[in-house]
């Protein structure tokens, strides 16, 4: 047996000289080292050995194996190494190649005409307020001088999820929360941008969903002309400084009294054009002097304090701005109008 072991050491070593692939590695080592190689069938016929004999012959079947695993292992690395210089090869990157330039997104439209908004309005001495999206129907209405059952509740048709928990339709209700917040400390000056929602038929100037911006001033002998003043110098910052404001009469149920601002046309310069319909003027937004049950509603005396509050859309702002014809390009992704924003 001893010397089938060495003869068997002989003709392994000799076949994987012969050895140039991995795949002939494997099929060696399968043969001689595998389940059913020789030299697992010569260990099967320890058994009718004598006990002398048994570790002479292990001893030299551990040698034998020993060395064909060590030819096995050697050439499996070396295999590897080359391999792997190959793949380096193949793989290599010229260094001196300009690089391909990552496409780098642009800020969305809205988004800009919002941070321009704020900015206008926080180099004014305003602070930035927000709130819940979804909101009570207290703060969205009832603090709002807006009861139930009041009239006015049909002029913005709700999304509901309870009795008292609805999507808010406006961004009033952060001018509310901020008011209870203060606790009749003054000034009181923020501006609440955000989402807010509506069942509306989506179309070219509608959408269920919108951003709004509403401002909200609180103090002593606030009066109409701070509110006209403000609203002048705030349109003339977005829009350039030979805009013109003009206020009509309206209703609001939280301001009294209530207007409704127009611009002249950013188009036309207000000599008449088919934006605003030959008229020279573009409705922007709505204002007035906060209602006293707001006032009361919020903590503060009707009779020391006064304020005035004001809302626009954001997107008839952009839509303006930048001659958009349909509201529903803000949310369609699409790229194509997209990027015409990417510059501005």
């Amino acid at each position: 047996m001893k010397e089938r072991l060495e003869a068997l050491k002989v003709e392994a070593l000799q076949e994987l000289a012969q050895v140039t692939n991995q795949q002939q590695l494997n099929e060696m080592k399968i043969k001689y080292l595998g389940k059913k190689g020789p030299l697992t069938e010569i260990l099967r016929g320890m058994g009718a050995l004598s006990a002398e004999e048994r570790p002479v012959i292990g001893q030299v079947a551990n040698d034998v194996r020993g060395a064909i695993e060590a030819v096995i292992e050697s050439k499996q690395e070396e295999y590897l190494k080359a391999e792997t210089e190959e793949r380096l090869r193949a793989e290599t990157i010229d260094v001196t190649l300009p690089g391909r330039p990552a496409p780098v997104g642009a800020t969305h439209p809205i988004s800009k005409v919002i941070q321009q908004i704020e900015d206008i309005f926080i180099g004014m001495g305003y602070t930035v307020a927000e709130g819940p999206e979804v909101e009570q129907d207290y703060y969205n209405f009832e603090a709002l001088n807006l009861p139930k059952n009041h009239p006015a509740r049909d002029m913005q048709d709700s999304f509901y999820i309870t009795d008292e928990i609805l999507m808010r339709t406006q961004t009033s209700p952060v001018q509310v929360r901020t008011m209870e917040k203060m606790k009749g400390d003054v000034p009181v000056k923020i501006i609440c941008p955000g989402k807010v929602y509506r069942r509306d038929d989506d179309d070219a100037t509608h959408s269920h969903m919108f951003t709004q911006i509403e401002g909200l001033v609180i103090d002593r002998n606030i009066r109409m002309s701070d509110l006209k003043g403000t609203l002048l110098q705030f349109v003339r910052e977005l829009f350039g400084q030979n805009t013109q404001i003009r206020l009509r009469p309206s209703f609001f149920p939280f301001t009294e009294p209530s207007v409704e601002v127009d611009v002249t046309c950013a188009m036309c310069g207000g000599s008449g054009c088919r934006v605003c319909k030959q008229t020279g003027w573009l409705e922007i937004l709505g204002a007035g002097m906060v209602h006293p049950n707001v006032l009361e509603k919020g903590g503060y005396d009707p009779e020391e304090y006064s304020g005035f509050a004001f809302g626009l859309g954001v997107e008839r702002v952009a839509m303006l701005k930048y001659d958009i014809e349909d509201i529903r390009h803000f949310y369609t992704n699409d790229l194509r109008f997209l990027k015409q924003f990417a510059h501005l």
